[in-house]
């Protein structure tokens, strides 16, 4: 049996994704920006896809603006976001479980003059507004967070942090790549005036995100050349990969709570499952039976006494894909910088693997990864007490 349980990292494209998606390949094969009709054809879909990642978000065509994933849009957000505010100061503020496009991105800023301040996190991941507002100083232009993390799946306090700085005016900046199509987003409400998002994460394709500029907010370009993308982002549009995402994205929008419900029900099938393994523990909220801060799909959970890269390794070889953190870290030999931030020692982290659902698992697989699971990790107690 194959089973895959790493949708954090990317999912399997819809089958009406694809669909959609193929014609733009040979048929309506046209540049976007070209004047004759195979051009403007293209630009009818893409503009048609804009309409759609929109709705889903409750924003603004106008607002969305395509890039080439989340990390793009990461990048941009926050290097030409804090230069907006340049005039007013270079201090910066962040948490300490952020995915890597923003951490390593922020750590280069610093080189160019800027200073980070970093919010700590508690057991769970998440973080306390409160010391947001503390840290806040006359010179902050820019404040950065994810919506749901990618490891843990905890899920920040976003309307909370977005009021703070807006009562501060500082622009605020959220990446909501594991937040679409889990969470309902209604830019109108929510006070969050720069969101990075991508396709890969709903069933969409890869190489394709966007990034949510709210009205009034002035951003530079980035990437520099034609006027594609409103004059902000240059470069011959994907047509195929934003037809893509433009479907996933009402897919996900219209299907939402139904998804929800049914990776829950898997989720507690799992749980109930590997609850008797021996030595096993449940990192972040799942852990500190903190229902309210967890967005179903994510089980971070660690065995005493083993590796998480032994056994990730045997269960592939049981045809299961699980990891140990977010895949844009995979090859690190660093103990996970977000689990240690909720307090974990350098050896719990490296012994904790992230389980992450998709609609498309069923029961069966469940109880299947759950067998295995208690197999390997007796495998590997074994072979351990051995040696």
């Amino acid at each position: 049996m194959k089973v895959y349980l790493d949708h954090a990292a990317s999912t399997p494209v819809k089958e009406e994704v694809l669909q959609e998606m193929l014609p733009f390949f040979r048929e309506i094969f046209g540049n976007p920006s070209s004047v004759h009709t195979f051009g403007q054809d293209a630009r009818i879909a893409v503009e048609k896809a804009r309409r759609r990642v929109a709705a889903a978000i409750g924003a603004e065509p106008g607002e969305i603006i395509f890039t080439s994933g989340g990390t793009e849009s990461d990048n941009w957000a926050l290097r030409r976001g804090a230069l907006a505010g340049a005039g007013k100061g270079k201090h910066i503020i962040s948490t300490r479980v952020e995915h890597p496009a923003v951490v390593n991105c922020l750590r280069e800023m610093e080189k160019d003059g800027f200073e980070v301040s970093w919010l700590s996190s508690d057991a769970t991941g998440s973080v306390n507004p409160e010391e947001l507002r503390s840290m806040i100083r006359p010179d902050t232009v820019l404040v950065t967070c994810q919506y749901v993390n990618n490891e843990l799946g905890t899920r920040m306090r976003v309307e909370e942090l977005g009021k703070i700085c807006r009562e501060n005016d500082i622009l605020f900046h959220v990446d909501a790549v594991q937040a679409l199509g889990k969470i309902p987003l209604f830019m109108k409400e929510l006070p969050v005036d720069l969101m990075s998002l991508s396709a890969h994460k709903i069933y969409g394709p890869k190489g394709i995100g966007a990034l949510y500029i709210r009205k009034g907010v002035q951003l530079s370009p980035m990437i520099l050349g034609g006027a594609q993308e409103r004059d902000l982002r240059a470069g011959t549009e994907s047509v195929p990969a934003i037809v893509g995402f433009g479907k996933a994205a009402e897919l996900a929008a219209g299907c939402l709570e139904e998804e929800r419900k049914q990776v829950e029900v898997l989720q507690n099938k799992l749980l109930e499952q590997i609850q008797d393994i021996s030595g096993l523990h449940l990192n972040g909220p799942l852990g500190q039976a903190d229902k309210q801060m967890q967005m179903p799909g994510y089980i971070n959970l660690r065995l005493d006494g083993i590796e998480a890269e032994s056994l990730m390794v045997l269960l592939d070889i049981n045809g299961i894909a699980v990891s140990a953190g977010s895949a844009c870290s995979s090859g690190s030999l660093e103990p996970s910088r977000v689990l240690l931030s909720t307090g974990l020692s350098a050896m719990e982290a490296r012994e904790s693997i992230r389980i992450t659902l998709g609609y498309e698992n069923t029961e069966e697989e469940m109880i299947y990864f759950a067998s295995k699971l208690k197999e390997c990790a007796e495998q590997l107690r074994k072979i351990r007490s051995r040696s």
